[in-house]
């Protein structure tokens, strides 16, 4: 299957120069590493090749690596079923560039790339309508990169006085998570059952 996916691979960049760049085979998965100006003309190709034929588009998701010039990868998953084969393509880009929209070619993108943008803060330029998609309207930063704070930046709270949502900084009480593990805890009792621990 390795050598399959090897031969499958050599095909693919040999044929694609100025969008794929190298390809890998681990864990018997294939692997293609592209260039964002070259994905869509790549997953054509992809497609209706006749040794392809990797007609399902599966998935589409973002990946962070905060310390590399090019911050993001998108990585895209694909199924040939006639020829029972899957292909991970991989695009690196830069926190302000956008990758090309691949809707044209497999609709189902659509939400994949909103998700996308909406977690990361990754843009794809012709997109039908690229706007957030989990979080709520008015919401600051993306959840899923990793400087985003793991409190969030506001928080919301339905006030009964104003009979409505209200976004507000986040609060954070510090003082119930200051545990002092040296000195026993004040009342603290055995748990039923376990009176042989006084004898020790």
């Amino acid at each position: 299957m390795s050598a399959a996916l090897d031969a499958l691979g050599s095909h693919i960049v040999s044929s694609q120069p100025g969008a794929a760049l190298s390809h890998a085979v681990r864990h018997g998965e294939l692997t293609i590493k592209a260039t964002s100006a070259g994905i869509v003309s790549l997953l054509t190709f992809l497609r209706d090749d006749q040794r392809c034929r990797f007609t399902t588009f599966i998935d589409l998701c973002g990946v962070d690596y905060p310390e590399r010039e090019k911050r993001f990868d998108v990585v895209y998953h694909l199924l040939s079923m006639p020829l029972n084969h899957r292909v991970r393509i991989k695009v690196e880009t830069e926190e302000q560039a956008p990758v090309p929209s691949v809707c044209s070619l497999f609709p189902c993108a659509d939400w994949f790339e909103r998700e996308a943008f909406d977690m990361y803060g990754i843009v794809f330029s012709g997109h039908p309508d690229l706007r957030r998609i989990l979080t709520d309207y008015g919401f600051q930063g993306f959840p899923l990169r990793k400087d985003f704070p793991l409190s969030g930046h506001v928080e919301v709270r339905y006030d009964a006085e104003q009979q409505r949502v209200v976004y507000e900084p986040v609060k954070l009480t510090q003082a119930f998570r200051s545990f002092d593990f040296l000195s026993p805890w004040e009342g603290m009792t055995l748990p039923p059952g376990d009176e042989k621990a006084k004898e020790q």
